[in-house]
């Protein structure tokens, strides 16, 4: 059977400390049970406003604070202790000194799942800020819900394949999870031969080579619908987590989500990876 590769490095996005935010705690509960090495980065509010063009220019690896400041040094040894008493043998604490899509960007490059809270930003700025920045990182990000307050399981996962190279990234990057889910439902809707001379990618067929026997639904809809279908299979078979690509296309210096991505990130209401 294929070995897969645990997710060693995790970064959680926090917006509170007191108590933990939903990205801590969800952040611990991973590294802990994957024994996996955590970074807890503090993103201030005024940092959450700030679009990708707002946040000024390309940030240094100076530019993220990589030692707390003095007046958040106790919230670094809790953060420390948090993590520690939950299992966690390694847990750093930094504090982000630029907007959330360069910070996301310089820390991805060094982790392999990021965490992040979809109301760490204002609704508003929902796809111009946090969608941005999903989409300028290449990590694969699990989004939690709004005042997301549960319990991380990954029991029933849906996952969502229309053949993009978004979505076969989101399905390798969510491996570790798969392995360990007792219900895997398989929304296919790859209607394509192939792409550009690419042989077609089979995710049936991917999952099955790696031990993970899916329950595949073959449809056949639009981007706008697929984003429907999936959420209704969600909540059919109440599943713990989605995984699909998240897709944008530039336009005139705009990022344009695709239809199935916006109305996942828009309304779910369970814990989405989602990777560019």
């Amino acid at each position: 059977m294929p070995r897969v590769t645990r997710p060693g490095d995790i970064l959680a996005l926090v917006t509170d400390t007191d108590p933990w935010s939903p990205a801590a705690v969800a952040g611990v509960a991973i590294a802990a049970r994957w024994d996996s090495n955590l970074t807890g980065c503090y993103v201030d509010p005024a940092l959450r406003k700030l679009t990708a063009g707002e946040a000024g220019s390309e940030p240094t690896v100076l530019g993220l604070l990589l030692e707390p400041r003095a007046e958040l040094a106790d919230e670094h040894a809790a953060f420390g202790s948090f993590a520690r008493h939950a299992g966690v043998r390694n847990a750093d604490w930094i504090v982000a000194r630029s907007g959330i899509t360069p910070t996301l960007r310089w820390l991805g490059a060094r982790h392999d799942l990021a965490v992040i809270e979809r109301d760490m930003v204002q609704a508003s700025g929902l796809l111009d800020i946090l969608g941005e920045a999903i989409l300028d990182c290449r990590l694969p990000c699990l989004v939690l819900p709004p005042h997301w307050a549960g319990e991380l399981h990954f029991e029933r996962i849906v996952i969502g394949c229309n053949g993009s190279l978004e979505a076969i990234r989101a399905i390798h990057s969510a491996l570790p999870f798969l392995k360990v889910a007792k219900q895997v439902t398989l929304v296919d809707g790859d209607v394509r031969d192939g792409d550009q001379g690419h042989p077609r990618f089979d995710p049936f067929v991917y999952l099955l080579r790696h031990g993970i026997m899916a329950k595949p639904s073959y449809v056949r809809a639009s981007s706008a619908m697929a984003g429907e279908i999936l959420l209704k299979e969600v909540g059919n078979i109440d599943a713990d987590l989605l995984v699909m690509g998240a897709y944008g296309r530039s336009r005139m210096r705009e990022r344009v989500f695709g239809g199935a991505t916006r109305r996942v990130l828009e309304e779910a209401t369970l814990p989405v990876l989602m990777q560019h």
